[in-house]
């Protein structure tokens, strides 16, 4: 499998006015669609187009259901998969489903995609980071 293309078609962020600090933050990773397209660059393999939701999630510790803030990013990604890769592909997605195996390679390109950008939009909203950055406290010691 090879990523050929990513591209974003939604980027939203939001903060309610009822937003407090202490949040839990809900990461959420949602495939919603995957089709075979015809590329004529592209010969000797098959061609599919995954599209995605990533989402994160502000909420009260109390009221888990009502969201005070969220990121969404939706999007693509185009990938080359060899023609069996694809058959098994595109037959698992009728269950809407996906291989395992393929399944963490693409959560793990997502994350790395959407996080840093996530990580922009918390800074822009005042909103607590959905992951720890890492930070030197005085008297710590630096490795060299």
């Amino acid at each position: 499998m090879q990523v050929i293309g990513f591209n974003f078609t939604k980027l939203s962020a939001e903060k309610l006015p009822n937003f407090k600090t202490g949040k839990s933050v809900t990461n959420n990773i949602e495939f919603t669609d995957l089709e075979k397209q015809k590329i004529d660059l592209v010969k000797d393999t098959e061609v599919v187009k995954l599209s995605f939701r990533y989402s994160l999630a502000y909420k009260s510790e109390d009221k888990a259901s009502d969201k005070e803030a969220e990121i969404i990013f939706e999007g693509f990604l185009m990938l080359s998969l060899k023609e069996e890769e694809a058959k098994n592909l595109l037959k698992s997605w009728k269950k809407k489903e996906l291989p395992p195996n393929f399944r963490v390679s693409i959560f793990n390109l997502l994350i790395r995609k959407c996080a840093a950008k996530a990580l922009s939009y918390e800074e822009e909203l005042d909103l607590p980071t959905h992951i720890s950055i890492p930070q030197l406290t005085p008297g710590s010691k630096l490795k060299e």
